[in-house]
């Protein structure tokens, strides 16, 4: 939405004349006619010849871009997806929506919890598969417990075993296991009934201004244990929304196979006049499935499901609370900073051991290169996605602060057991790989360059790509590319005005090159407010080179302390560490509160597809098993992770040479 400058301009009373013209001129104006006395007003026609409309003095005057982030989360399972009911948890949407606008709420293990911060929005997106079947299991529906596998869920989870019937129920799940005649289904009641509420409890929270709500479920497909969830958020409230009940990945009434969710989608738009996007999820657990370049699904990858993917899919997650997929040091070795929350040892139901051919079609950055690649060969890019974070936690409860973290699932809640408990135990799963509950990482956040704190608002900004994910602290970023930024742009009072009018912001596309010319980046980042100093900024470069070949580079553009950029473009001096682990602190003695600097790309060759996203990282700071032992008073394992360097990721900024067919 444009800021409303014209009503404002317009209105012009009598006050102007004495509180700004002086009263000499007010009886000037008078005498000349341009006042009417009668409605105590200046004519606006008159108005115009006597001040001047250009430039607007008002440096705010027809402003239509965003000036601040609004942070949420568009992962987040209440009690009513399967899997997290079967781990115990109990909050509700409207619980969650609660808290994440900022109440004081009662977790599921009778914690009270509150955010340091509320968030701007949220999505609550249960699984569509099996919707609305744990209250009915909990409650001992005799239809389910006469199944021999829902009277094992039920005494499994009675018996206070919840995080095994959750285990069993996924690998079931995924493995396309699960009994048919006890599945819960689009038609049928317990489905519609647990949908509409959804739709209910969102419609309820939602207050354009203050705090939106997103009507969403995730779309599950798990073949063979392969994690290819998609989050599908809505632009429209409940009117749109209840025409369709969601779609269901379980044969046989859906398939794991994203296209019948692009086809799904396509439908509700023509049916409905509504609007939608998916979200896929953090890559990194999908065995190689996640981003494919030759074939899915046994189907070689064509041209229809290349522009298909591109139109339905403008965002990756990936940072949550499984680990972290925006690169690997196997992909990356160039990267200091790429060995991060990894999970590199299986798939989502840890049924499959993952091999080292199987990373670059998972990690993010690959899948950027990927793309431009396959963008050469066909015109399109299926992987011109834009980069968020979000929790995906299970228990209904957003957190993502070190200080304050619920765990994944709501047995992984805060207690003094958890550092030494196991988030899936090795003699449960087929490959014997167990993890840790320290393993799980407080993570992500998504940040939207939004006009307003609306649906529409926020829900186009994420189309367009205008869009950043952390890890979990609220810094802010803003990245522009363009041909004319200059050093010292960096420095203007109203630096977003500038980055608007000089470039494009993050999630564009670069005007064509012009002769002799390079790319130019304005970026900047601010420390979150009660957080960590911030160490450098990188600008991470992708291309395809003159013999098809993808390539990568990590430029540090922005670094704190005085410490100095090599001619390489790499800063080799560590920021240093003030992370107190005993005490669970740090100091911010170290690195800077903001950045801001323009950089030209050294190597450009404007033959040459690119794209270039901005990585800001903050000093280390204490992980939450940190304050796991300082609030507990007890040991953690030996090989516990305790600080970490948090981040933020832009969504990247692409350039097309002139002659190509793209």
């Amino acid at each position: 939405m444009s800021v409303q400058s014209e009503k404002g301009r317009l209105a012009i009373s009598v006050a102007i004349c004495v509180a700004g013209l002086g009263a000499a001129t007010c009886s000037a104006l008078a005498q000349d006619g341009v006042l009417n006395s009668d409605a105590g007003a200046i004519s606006k026609d008159r108005l115009a010849g006597v001040v001047s409309k250009e430039p607007d003095y008002s440096p705010w005057a027809g402003r239509n871009y965003p000036t601040k982030p609004l942070w949420g989360d568009t992962h987040l399972h209440s009690g009513a997806s399967f899997d997290a009911g079967a781990a115990g948890a109990t909050v509700g949407p409207r619980d969650a929506y609660r808290l994440a606008r900022g109440e004081e709420i009662t977790s599921s293990t009778g914690q009270q919890v509150r955010l340091s911060r509320p968030l701007d929005f949220l999505v609550v997106a249960d699984h569509s598969d099996n919707m609305g079947f744990m209250p009915d299991l909990l409650s001992g529906k005799p239809e389910i417990l006469a199944n021999p596998k829902g009277r094992k869920w039920y005494d499994l989870i009675k018996s206070g075993k919840g995080d095994e019937a959750f285990v069993d129920m996924l690998k079931d799940l995924f493995q396309q296991q699960f009994p048919e005649e006890i599945m819960y289904v689009p038609g049928s009641r317990g489905y519609a009934a647990t949908w509409e509420n959804n739709i209910a409890a969102a419609e309820e929270f939602n207050d354009p201004g203050h705090f939106t709500a997103f009507i969403a479920y995730e779309w599950s497909a798990a073949p063979k244990g392969n994690n290819l969830h998609r989050n599908v958020i809505y632009r429209d409230g409940a009117d749109k929304a209840s025409q369709m009940e969601p779609i269901v990945t379980q044969p046989p009434f859906g398939s794991p196979d994203p296209t019948t969710l692009w086809a799904w989608m396509e439908s509700y738009e023509e049916k409905t006049g509504g609007n939608l996007l998916a979200i896929a999820h953090n890559g990194n657990l999908s065995n190689g499935e996640m981003f494919p370049v030759i074939e899915a699904f046994g189907k070689k990858i064509d041209e229809e499901w290349i522009t298909t993917r591109a139109k339905w899919e403008p965002l990756v997650e990936v940072s949550q609370t499984k680990g972290t997929s925006e690169a690997h040091p196997v992909l990356s070795p160039d990267d200091d900073f790429a060995d991060f929350e990894l999970w590199d040892w299986a798939n989502l139901d840890v049924s499959a051991v993952k091999t080292p051919d199987m990373l670059p079609t998972e990690y993010a950055r690959e899948a950027l290169k990927n793309g431009l690649r396959m963008e050469q060969d066909t015109g399109t890019n299926p992987y011109k996605f834009g980069m968020i974070g979000s929790t995906d936690s299970h228990t209904g409860l957003s957190t993502a602060e070190e200080s304050n973290f619920f765990g994944k699932i709501s047995t992984g809640e805060p207690s003094k057991e958890r550092l030494t408990s196991d988030f899936v135990r090795a003699d449960e799963v087929a490959t014997g790989i167990g993890i840790a509950d320290w393993q799980v990482s407080a993570s992500g956040r998504i940040a939207v360059w939004a006009n307003e704190n609306t649906r529409a608002s926020i829900f186009d900004a994420m189309e367009r790509k205008e869009v950043f994910g952390t890890t979990g602290p609220r810094m802010s970023v803003r990245l522009f590319g363009g041909w004319d930024f200059e050093p010292g742009d960096e420095q203007d009072r109203m630096l977003a005005r500038t980055g608007y009018e000089k470039g494009v912001p993050m999630g564009g596309d670069l005007l064509p090159a012009p002769e002799g010319k390079s790319p130019t980046f304005l970026v900047a980042a601010l420390k979150d407010s009660i957080g960590a100093n911030l160490d450098r900024i990188q600008i991470i470069k992708g291309w395809v080179d003159a013999n098809g070949e993808t390539q990568e580079r990590v430029y540090d553009v922005a670094v704190s302390d005085g410490r100095t950029i090599d001619p390489d473009g790499r800063c080799r001096t560590s920021v240093g560490s003030t992370v107190d682990i005993e005490n669970a602190t740090w100091k911010n003695t170290i690195g800077a509160g903001e950045m801001a600097t323009v950089w030209e790309d050294p190597d450009f060759d404007p033959a040459l597809r690119a794209f270039y996203y901005a990585r800001v990282i903050e000093i280390p700071t204490p992980r939450w098993p940190a304050y796991d032992v300082k609030r507990y008073g007890n040991e953690a394992e030996p090989e516990t992770l305790m600080t970490v360097t948090e981040r933020a990721y832009s969504s990247p900024i692409w350039y097309t040479p002139l002659s190509s067919d793209g």
